[in-house]
């Protein structure tokens, strides 16, 4: 009888792993974690990438200027205000309660036309007595001239007689001594009278300060006080008393006042010419010319402050409005260059060299709008384009080096 064959047993040793194997093992794990690594630095480069893209770049911009616009030429730019030459707070000269306001803002008034009331009657019971007074001294005045004439006439008739040595030297030094006293009298009278008059003009000028009127032709600003309020000259009883009736500004006298930097205040002549363009109306420009420099300096802002005149005033100028004023240089500037008509003046900063073209971005719409341009002369810092550019237009000035077509920006404050 055939045994069955035995089975083979495992080979165990085939299991094994040899020392060389092992230290092949190391370097493969090393370079999965290594592959690991890159990936995600790839990855994150990417998102990164995604990152940046969308976010928005700052920028620096400026409009363009026409090239027939004389502010481009200016040496030298400020801002201030509309003030007026001639502005005044109408107060009374004395306390007292209102009692008629006819002040109204925007109201013209003309030197001298009453603007308040205020209650008199004190004071006319002060001018009545004082005119009583004086009555009663000048009638005083008309009984001693009646008795001085009567002692007159004593006097003579006693020298006669005293002559003919019928009446003593005590009689005619009597009769003298009277008519001299009556004299006296009178003249005391006549000073009481004079007295009286001077109480008369005073009680007159209390009555006369109870009206307030202009003190010269202008348009009435600000209405302060209302009926029945008290005013005074002087700042008493809290917000309870007035100081002021209304505000009046002559309008003839309007100027601007504009802060140069002492740095620049060489480049500003009286007389010179400039231009005024008002916030309120930025499209107009007003022809002015320096007024007068104010000799003294800001220490706190370095400034020098410079007065305007506008060579032709207009309603639409009022007080307090803010201006711009461009100082302009007596030598011409021109607009044509090569032959060439510019259409827009920009900043020099703003053009870039690409490929041996000049271009400019433009911010539209929060993007950037890539443009080439013809570029003729220069003006200074600026310079003139043929074509390419519209005034109006806003131009990047400042940024990057990296700016693109279709970019995102964000403009800088």
């Amino acid at each position: 009888m055939t045994m069955p064959a035995k089975a083979a047993e495992p080979d165990l040793g085939s299991l094994r792993i040899e020392s060389h194997s092992r230290a092949g093992g190391k370097t493969g794990k090393r370079l999965g974690m290594f592959a690991a690594v890159l990936g995600a630095i790839v990855i994150l480069g990417g998102l990164s990438a995604i990152v940046f893209k969308n976010q928005k770049v700052v920028v620096e911009v400026a409009a363009a200027q026409p090239a027939s616009d004389p502010r481009v030429g200016a040496v030298l730019n400020a801002s201030g205000y509309v003030t007026p030459l001639r502005r005044a707070t109408i107060a009374a000269k004395i306390t007292g309660r209102t009692t008629a306001v006819y002040a109204e803002e925007g109201m013209r008034a003309t030197a001298g036309q009453l603007l308040a009331t205020l209650d008199d009657s004190d004071v006319r019971k002060a001018l009545n007595s004082a005119k009583a007074d004086r009555a009663s001294t000048a009638a005083q005045i008309a009984d001693l001239e009646v008795q001085l004439r009567l002692a007159e006439i004593q006097l003579r008739r006693t020298q006669e007689l005293q002559a003919a040595s019928v009446q003593s030297q005590e009689a005619l030094d009597t009769a003298r001594a009277t008519a001299d006293s009556l004299r006296a009298r009178i003249e005391a009278a006549k000073a009481q009278v004079a007295a009286a008059d001077a109480r008369i003009a005073e009680a007159q000028q209390a009555v006369d300060n109870c009206t307030i009127r202009a003190p010269f032709s202008g348009m009435i600003v600000s209405k302060d006080a209302q009926v029945g309020e008290m005013v005074s000259p002087i700042s008493a009883g809290g917000g309870f008393t007035r100081t002021g009736i209304a505000t009046i500004v002559d309008m003839k006298s309007l100027i601007a006042e504009v802060d140069v930097n002492e740095s620049y205040i060489a480049r500003v002549l009286v007389g010179q010419k400039v231009i005024s363009t008002l916030d309120a109306y930025p499209d107009w420009q007003i022809q002015s010319k320096v007024y007068t420099i104010i000799p003294t300096a800001d220490r706190q802002k370095a400034t020098v402050k410079v007065r305007i005149s506008f060579d032709k005033l207009d309603p639409r100028i009022l007080p307090d409005m803010g201006v711009k004023v461009a100082f302009l240089s007596d030598e011409p500037t021109g607009g044509k260059t090569k032959g060439a008509e510019a259409r827009a003046l920009i900043p020099r900063a703003a053009v870039r060299n690409e490929s041996g073209s000049s271009i400019v971005f433009l911010v539209k719409e929060g993007k950037l709008e890539r443009r080439a341009v013809s570029l003729a002369g220069d003006r200074g810092s600026d310079v003139e384009v043929l074509a390419g550019i519209t005034p109006g237009d806003t131009l990047v000035v400042h940024g990057p080096e990296t700016l693109r077509e279709g970019q995102a920006v964000e403009i800088k404050q």
